[in-house]
């Protein structure tokens, strides 16, 4: 099954919070490798929020990569060769979870944005200060490759912040063929990414690259309605949106009457990002399953 041919079958269910569910089992993840640092020190827990978000009726888990990149693990004192091993192992445990709970399931490897290196949130301002392009691409393209050797069924180019990166990744993109990938923007309104470039902007230049689809993430709730709307008026691609907890206090539930607007806008697979857990991966599935 590919992700384009899932769309087809109806709306699709992304899972939810990675880094959530793992501090709600306890982990401390402020450190700089946030939630990567876990596929050392603890997989058997990564394993185990991805069986929950299947068991809650996702039909996509996104790896625990996020945050992973050769010159992070290379700053903890991890080199190289156990990075890729890492990296591998993001997409070993998606899919071993997939395979014990939800075998129709796919795996989409998780490509955070530039600003995981620089590990100071700038995925929610675009300020990279004078990052090159070839710098973004000499960051993404390795850690891209060990991801794809491990073999998932899509990578998730997601949170991206800056028209400068949309631009990067999409050129990058067409340098691995045979990949379906999907590009979220990381948005500070509804209208604009966290650089201030119009959405419509980058839905253009990212429709560069061969995506399978395109939408937002880690974005607040309140702005996905406008985004939507942008992004569908601007593309004939799938959209998915995957917002995060743009309210105060523990995981949100979405209501189902806000799921349901947002596939009525054209979002065609629909989860959660910080701060949503099971509980809101299963009120979406509700929603979009009747």
């Amino acid at each position: 099954m590919t992700f384009a041919g899932m769309l087809e079958r109806g709306p699709v269910v992304l899972d939810g919070g990675l880094a959530t569910e793992l501090e709600r089992l306890g982990h401390d993840l402020s450190d700089s490798l946030w939630s990567a640092r876990l596929l050392r020190d603890s997989p058997a827990d990564i394993a185990a929020v991805h069986r929950a978000y299947f068991e809650s009726g996702a039909d996509v888990a996104i790896t625990a990569s996020y945050q992973a990149t050769y010159e992070g693990f290379a700053a903890a004192g991890i080199g190289a060769d156990e990075t890729t091993r890492l990296l591998r192992l993001s997409v070993e445990l998606a899919r071993q979870a997939r395979d014990d709970v939800r075998p129709g399931g796919l795996v989409a490897a998780s490509v955070g944005p530039y600003a995981v290196v620089l590990a100071n949130r700038s995925e929610y301002t675009g300020e990279y200060g004078d990052v090159t392009a070839e710098q973004l691409a000499a960051v993404h393209r390795p850690r891209i490759a060990a991801l794809l050797e491990a073999g998932p069924d899509l990578l998730a180019l997601e949170t991206v912040p800056s028209i400068r990166e949309v631009a990067a990744l999409a050129a990058l993109l067409a340098e691995f063929r045979g990949i379906e990938a999907w590009m979220t923007f990381c948005c500070r309104d509804g209208e604009r990414l966290s650089d201030g470039t119009a959405v419509e902007e980058a839905v253009r230049v990212a429709s560069a690259a061969p995506l399978a689809a395109v939408g937002v993430n880690c974005t607040a709730p309140q702005h996905v309605d406008s985004l939507l709307e942008r992004i569908r008026a601007a593309t004939d691609l799938p959209v998915v949106a995957y917002p995060n907890n743009g309210w105060a206090g523990e995981s949100v539930v979405f209501p189902a009457e806000l799921v349901e607007g947002w596939r009525d806008r054209g979002a065609a697979a629909i989860g959660g990002c910080c701060g949503t857990g099971p509980a809101a991966v299963a009120g979406i599935a509700a929603a979009l399953r009747g």
